[in-house]
C-alpha cells in the first residue's frame, strides 16, 4: 500500500477529482448493492428495475456532492468542516433519494432501499475520507519532512557506510539519498535502495540531488588517504563531518549529535607515530603520578593518557576549581571505560606557587612521577599580566621542582613551549627561564639524588583552549569574518593527544637535564588552515576575486609578543633519540650558584611589582629575548595614568 503514495500524490489535482469522483460513483452501487441485500436477507444480484435505483444514485449523487465542494477539499487535510460538508450532501441526497424510493415508491424496489442506502453511502464515503486523511496525511507529512531535511551522501560503501545509513534511516534530520565510491566495481551500483556514484561527480550532483553535506565513514582508511579524499571533496563546496565512534553505531545508540565534525587530525594533514607502549608505561604503570594544571588542555589529556597506563594513584593539582571538578568527574567515568577503576583519583585545589602546600602535597603522597603543566600559555593576556605570568612559569615551576627533589620525586617532566626560542614575549621569556631552572637543578644536584629533571618543547596544539581550530570553527558558524594576526604567520602543530602520547615517552627516555623537542612535522601556514575549514564547511571564501564569497578572512595584525615563525631548537644538530618524534637538545644556561642569585632578584621585582625590572632581568636571562614592542603591561598602564592624572 505504501508503494502506491508516492504516485497518488505525485498526480495533478484534476486526476485527482477524477478518481474520486469513480471511487463514490463505486460506493453509491456499491451501497445499492448492499440495501437490496440486506432488505431480502440473502446475498443477491442486481437484475432488471433494480438498476433503476443505482441510475438515480448517481444522478442525485454526484452534482449535489460537486455543488457541496466535497471534491475541492484536499483529503489528506481533511477535518471537522471536510466531514460536516460531507454530512450536509449526503443528507441532502438522502432526502432526495428517501423521497423517490420510500415515499413515492417504485415498483420492484423495496421501499426500505431508500432508507438503507442513504445511510451505508454515508458510512462508506466518511470512512473513505477518514483512511485517506491518515494514510495519505501521515505519509505526506513523512515526506515532507524528509524532503526538509539536509542531504548527505556517505563516502564509503563499505560495512561502516551500510551501517551509518541504516542508523539514519529514522532520523529527523539527515536525509541519505546516496553513496560515494571510488572502487570500480560498485560504481553505479545500488546497495539499501540507495545509488552509489562516483566521487569525481560530486560537483554535478550538488547540484542535481541538492546535496550540501557529506559523511566521511572511512574508519580504517590511512591519514594520507583521507587527505586526499578531502581534497578532492573540497572543490565541491560541502559540508564534510566523520562517522561517529564504531562501538556506538554497532550497539544502534548513534543519533545525529554523534555525528561530529572533521576530526582535528584531518585538518592537521599528516600521520601520527603510533606510541610505544613500553615508554609509556615505564614512568607511569603502578606508580604515584602527578599532574600539575591538571584542568588545562595539555594537563587534561596528559592525565587520559596516564590513566590508560594504569598508575596506582593519579594526583591533580589544579587551581582553577572549575576545571578541577571536570577533569576529576571525566577521570572517574574513563576509569570505568578503561577498568581502571582500581586508580586512585585524587583531586587537589592548590596554586604552584604555594611552596608549603606543594611540600606538603608532594610529602603525603609521595608521587614517582611529576608531570609540570601548570603555566600561563596565553600570549597576549601574559604580555599584559607578566608579574603573574613570570611569578606562575618560572617561580611556580622553581618551587614545584624544589618540593619534588627534597621528597624524592624520580621524575620531573616540564611542559615546555617552541615560544621559549628566541622569545618576543613573557610568556615564551618565562618558559625559557623554566627549562634553565630544571637544567640548572640538574646539573648542580649530587650523586645519588633520585630526581630526574627533562623538559619537552613542543608547538602549538589544534584544538587547546585558546587554539585557533575551535576560535575559526565558532567564526565559520557565526558567518565570519575568520580572523588572522598576519596573512603569513606560519604555527607548528600537533594534536593534544599525540603531543601528550609524546610527552610521556619523551620523559621515559630521560637521563637528567634532558630538552626534549617533538618533531611537529612541517609549518602550517594559518591563512591556509582557515581556508581549508572554510572550504569543507560548504562555504566559500570572501575576497575580491570572489565577492560573493560566504566568510570574509580579516587581517587584524599581529598582537603584542606575537611572532611570524615559531622555532624548536636555539642551537644547532638536535640528536636523535629512540623514537622517531623525539630529539633532544644541549642548551646553554646558567649554573645554580649564579641563576639562583639572579633569581631572588627577579623574585624581589615580582613582589614590588617593578614590569620594567623584572623584563629587564628577564632579558639578561634569557639569551635572545627581545621585546617586540612596548611594555603593554595593564596594572603598569592603569598606574602609570593614575600617576600622570
Amino acid at each position: 500500500m505504501q508503494a502506491l503514495v508516492g504516485p497518488l500524490l505525485a498526480m495533478p489535482r484534476p486526476a485527482k477529482r477524477i478518481l474520486a469522483l469513480i471511487v463514490d460513483s463505486s460506493f453509491c452501487v456499491l451501497t445499492i448493492w448492499l440495501a437490496y441485500c440486506f432488505r431480502l436477507n440473502e446475498w443477491t444480484v442486481l437484475t432488471g428495475v433494480q438498476w433503476l435505483a443505482v441510475l438515480v444514485s448517481l444522478c442525485l449523487a454526484l452534482p449535489i456532492f460537486i455543488v457541496m465542494g466535497m471534491y475541492r477539499a484536499i483529503f489528506r487535510y481533511a477535518g471537522i468542516a471536510a466531514f460536516l460538508a460531507v454530512l450536509k450532501a449526503i443528507a441532502i441526497y438522502g432526502i432526495a433519494f428517501a423521497t423517490i424510493f420510500t415515499a413515492l415508491s417504485v415498483p420492484g424496489i423495496p421501499r426500505t432501499v431508500g432508507i438503507l442506502q442513504p445511510f451505508l453511502l454515508l458510512i462508506a464515503i466518511g470512512l473513505s475520507r477518514l483512511g485517506i486523511r491518515y494514510w495519505l496525511g501521515d505519509t505526506y507529512q513523512r515526506i515532507l519532512r524528509r524532503g526538509a531535511m539536509a542531504k548527505v551522501l556517505i563516502y564509503g560503501a563499505g560495512s561502516s557506510g551500510r551501517q551509518l545509513a541504516a542508523a539514519l534511516t529514522n532520523s529527523a534530520e539527515l536525509n541519505v539519498v546516496g553513496y560515494l565510491d571510488d572502487d570500480p566495481k560498485l560504481k553505479g551500483g545500488i546497495m539499501g535502495g540507495l545509488p552509489i556514484y562516483d566521487p569525481g561527480d560530486l560537483p554535478m550532483l550538488v547540484q542535481t540531488l541538492n546535496v550540501h553535506n557529506v559523511l566521511l565513514a572511512l574508519p580504517s582508511a590511512s591519514r594520507q588517504r583521507r587527505n586526499e579524499i578531502l581534497e578532492q571533496i573540497r572543490k565541491a563546496r560541502v559540508n564534510v563531518r566523520t562517522l561517529p565512534d564504531l562501538t556506538a553505531l554497532a550497539q544502534g545508540r548513534i543519533a545525529v549529535s554523534d555525528i561530529r565534525e572533521l576530526e582535528i587530525e584531518d585538518l592537521l594533514g599528516r600521520e601520527a607515530v603510533a606510541p610505544r607502549q613500553e615508554l609509556l608505561d615505564k614512568a607511569t604503570l603502578g606508580k604515584v603520578v602527578m599532574v600539575t594544571g591538571a584542568g588545562g588542555s595539555i594537563g587534561s589529556e596528559l592525565c587520559r593518557q596516564i590513566l590508560r597506563s594504569g598508575p596506582t594513584h593519579l594526583i591533580l593539582v589544579e587551581q582553577n576549581e572549575y576545571a578541577l571538578y571536570a577533569i576529576h568527574g571525566e577521570l572517574q567515568k574513563l576509569s570505568e571505560l578503561y577498568d581502571r577503576q582500581k586508580v586512585q583519583i585524587v583531586p587537589i585545589l592548590c596554586s604552584v606557587r604555594d611552596r608549603d602546600r606543594m611540600e606538603h602535597i608532594i610529602m603525603s603522597w609521595r608521587p614517582q612521577t611529576l608531570y609540570h603543566a601548570a603555566a600561563y600559555k596565553h600570549v597576549p593576556l601574559v604580555e599584559q599580566n607578566a608579574v603573574e605570568g613570570i611569578k606562575n612559569n618560572v617561580m611556580g615551576t622553581l618551587i614545584t621542582a624544589q618540593a619534588a627533589e627534597k621528597y624524592g620525586v624520580s621524575n620531573f617532566v616540564l611542559i615546555s613551549t617552541d615560544k621559549a626560542v628566541r622569545p618576543t614575549n613573557v610568556m615564551g621569556a618565562s618558559k625559557r627561564l623554566a627549562e634553565m631552572v630544571l637544567q640548572a637543578l640538574s646539573a648542580e644536584r649530587p650523586a645519588g639524588t633520585p630526581t630526574n629533571f627533562s623538559m619537552v618543547r613542543f608547538g602549538n596544539v589544534l584544538g587547546s583552549s585558546g587554539s585557533v581550530v575551535p576560535l575559526f570553527r565558532q567564526q565559520i558558524r557565526d558567518g565570519g569574518p575568520v580572523t588572522l594576526t598576519h596573512p603569513d604567520i606560519t604555527r607548528y602543530f600537533m594534536t593534544i593527544s599525540e603531543a601528550s602520547q609524546l610527552v610521556i615517552q619523551a620523559g621515559a627516555m630521560a637521563d637528567g637535564g634532558d630538552v626534549f623537542l617533538l618533531d611537529m612535522g612541517e609549518p602550517v601556514r594559518i591563512a591556509d588552515l582557515a581556508r581549508r575549514m572554510i572550504d569543507l564547511s560548504g562555504l566559500t571564501v570572501r575576497s575580491e576575486d570572489n565577492p560573493e564569497g560566504d566568510i570574509e578572512l580579516s587581517v587584524t595584525g599581529l598582537r603584542p609578543g606575537e611572532k611570524l615563525f615559531e622555532e624548536l631548537l636555539i642551537g644547532d644538530n638536535p640528536e636523535t633519540t629512540e623514537h622517531p618524534r623525539i630529539m633532544k637538545a644541549r642548551e646553554d644556561f646558567l649554573f645554580w650558584p649564579e641563576l639562583s642569585k639572579r633569581l631572588k632578584a627577579l623574585d624581589a621585582a615580582l613582589d614590588r611589582n617593578d614590569i620594567p625590572a623584572a623584563r629587564l632581568m628577564l632579558a639578561e636571562l634569557v639569551s635572545g629575548y627581545a621585546s617586540t614592542g612596548e611594555v603593554t603591561d595593564l596594572a603598569l598602564s592603569a598606574a602609570e595614568a593614575h600617576t600622570a592624572a
